[in-house]
């Protein structure tokens, strides 16, 4: 199914009447996040390989041209323009899996100015919920020291694909598994499940539930101990271990109450029952900050499962991102609306030690010890590389994130590098806003 018409109508308005004035010359939008969310000290770049796909794939045919149409209320013949439009563009953008802050364009679509006003909306969905949801996986990987993290977020993820692709993020910056079972197959995550309180309660008992369970699943299970008391169930999940011979690879799951109490008196009980090699699971709400306030305290979780508050970016659901044209047919243009302002022309990130980025022009040389961002991925409306892997993602991710300053790391209050402005993008937005000032008389 076409995902053309998966559109803002405004993009549609805009982009016949730049074909009735035969407005076809290039246009670059740039995409970015103007301030990053709270509680937020960088982001992470994704979205990218879909955004890719819909460009690749975007074709204006005949049904979308009615769709359009019968939301305008008009005769489908007055929309022929629109009829056969393709993305024949460039793109600019920065990989999936880099950490990027405030300011920095993510993408820039360079191509005749009806392609690349039709596409916003698509693009801006796509990388908006993308980018904030990996960031919050991340911080959760921050927030986990180095203790394995699965995601648990498909089932109150806003829709079936929302989880999966949350899936996939938490994936790209470093969870261990996923419980997300098409996931696992799409991507290649490993899979990881136990069993809900409902499994239990339809047994006479917990120990029968956990028995019956193990003779189904021979290998490593894991049991699901505060279905009624989470003392008594971790007492009967360690004595069916015992029976059973089971041990190593194994584990039990906390999903409720105090989980850090909980835990360290499961953990003195396993070692009692002679079952050091046991692993505690911990989930129930949980997400960078309830993470860090637990293994800030010692708690002895081996495992954290995070879910709902991660596949939706509860505290930060949204950045405040935007697609702002900054050059029209070889002419940069700006924005002066206040609190809204916007920078000219096609540009580039450097990014230096530690963070340390410059905003520039696309066509300056970067400075010294740095590197270039943003990438050439389309040509001609054609990738030019391969689509990108998950793998590779992860490393360029760990590799930023190796680099991130301790400040921006912390899940309180975290501080975020703040990227300065090249002295020849600082002189040309100067001339620009002053010509745009001359004309409109706006500056007086």
């Amino acid at each position: 199914m076409s995902q053309v018409t998966t559109t803002d109508l405004y993009e549609v308005t805009m982009a016949l009447s730049y074909l009735r004035e035969d407005m076809r010359a290039p246009a670059t939008f740039g995409l970015f996040v103007r301030d990053l969310p709270p509680e937020r000290g960088f982001l992470v770049a994704a979205g990218l390989e879909p955004a890719l796909d819909h460009l690749s794939r975007f074709r204006v045919g005949r049904s979308d041209v009615e769709e359009f149409a019968e939301a305008l209320r008009r005769p489908a013949e007055d929309l022929g323009p629109l009829l056969g439009l393709s993305f024949d563009g460039e793109v600019r953008a920065v990989p999936e899996g880099r950490l990027v802050l405030a300011g920095e364009p993510l993408l820039e679509v360079t191509a005749p100015l009806p392609q690349a006003q039709l596409v916003e909306t698509y693009l801006l969905s796509l990388l908006c919920h993308q980018t904030v949801v990996a960031a919050k996986a991340a911080r959760c990987v921050l927030a986990a020291a180095g203790r394995p993290l699965v995601d648990f977020s498909l089932r109150r993820a806003h829709g079936p694909e929302a989880g999966t692709t949350a899936a996939r993020l938490c994936a790209l910056v470093g969870f261990a598994a996923t419980s997300n079972v098409a996931a696992a197959a799409r991507y290649g995550i490993p899979a990881a499940g136990t069993m809900a309180h409902s499994y239990v309660e339809a047994f006479g008992s917990e120990e029968q539930a956990f028995r019956a369970f193990a003779r189904t699943h021979p290998g490593p299970v894991t049991f699901l101990v505060d279905t009624f008391d989470t003392d008594r169930g971790v007492a009967t999940a360690a004595r069916v271990f015992r029976d059973l011979g089971l041990g190593p690879g194994c584990g039990i799951r906390l999903d409720s109450g105090d989980l850090g109490a909980l835990a360290r008196r499961a953990r003195g009980a396993l070692d009692a029952a002679g079952l050091p090699d046991v692993q505690i699971i911990a989930s129930g709400g949980l997400d960078e900050y309830g993470v860090d306030r637990l293994v800030r305290e010692g708690a002895p979780i081996d495992v954290y499962a995070v879910g709902s508050r991660v596949g939706v970016a509860a505290d930060a659901p949204y950045p405040d991102a935007a697609y702002k044209l900054v050059e029209y047919d070889g002419r940069p243009v700006m924005k002066l609306s206040p609190g809204k302002v916007t920078a000219p022309g096609r540009k580039q990130v450097f990014r230096g030690p530690g963070l340390r980025d410059v905003i520039g022009l696309a066509n300056e040389e970067p400075p010294e010890g740095t590197e270039p961002l943003l990438r050439t991925v389309m040509r001609g409306g054609l990738r030019t590389e391969p689509p990108d892997t998950l793998a590779a993602a992860r490393l360029r991710f760990e590799a930023d994130l190796a680099h991130l300053p301790e400040e921006a790391r912390r899940i309180r209050s975290p501080v975020a590098p703040l990227p300065t402005v090249s002295t020849r993008l600082t002189a040309l937005t100067t001339v620009v806003r002053h010509r745009i000032e001359v004309r409109t008389g706006s500056g007086r």
